[in-house]
């Protein structure tokens, strides 16, 4: 860690897609990474020289194999928001360099059709995935997370089922 309390370190500059089918439910896929229940949203850093809105369009054909023209952009947060990690395990995720993230989250309708998501991808993160009401996704989320979902699903909630 480069820092003595995990409070007086930076956030990680980040994205999130919440990506929703026709019917306004949202795409919810465990990680692989933890044997407890952790579902969760598409999200992951902006690479230099990228966007956040480039980086989101990366994010979702790295992790679950959409291609950018398989959806529709509808809306984005007005603002950064941010989560911190639990503080003991500030030290074992991203070397120790940030408190947790700031992300931008971007909703996306998916147009394709559900076979065209493969989360089976070169450095797969998740084992499965399903579709999901927005209540549903803030009671599979992990805890330290949980807040900042709401916020999400709050600024997109009428585009929801």
């Amino acid at each position: 860690m480069t820092s003595g309390q995990p409070g007086d370190l930076p956030y990680r500059p980040c994205v999130g897609v919440m990506l929703i089918n026709a019917q306004g439910l949202i795409f919810a896929a465990q990680r692989i990474d933890s044997a407890q229940p952790a579902w969760q949203m598409p999200q992951g850093g902006i690479e230099a020289g990228e966007n956040p809105g480039m980086a989101a369009l990366r994010e979702l054909e790295e992790e679950i194999s959409v291609t950018p023209d398989l959806v529709a952009p509808l809306a984005e947060t007005r603002d950064w928001l941010r989560y911190d990690l639990p503080p003991d395990i500030v030290p074992t995720i991203w070397n120790g360099q940030y408190r947790g993230q700031k992300q931008r989250w971007f909703l996306m309708r998916f147009q394709g059709h559900d076979d065209q998501i493969n989360i089976a991808t070169g450095h797969p993160e998740f084992s499965e995935w399903r579709w999901i009401t927005a209540q549903d996704m803030l009671a599979a989320i992990v805890p330290f997370k949980r807040d900042l979902y709401a916020q999400v699903i709050d600024e997109f909630a009428d585009w929801l089922a």
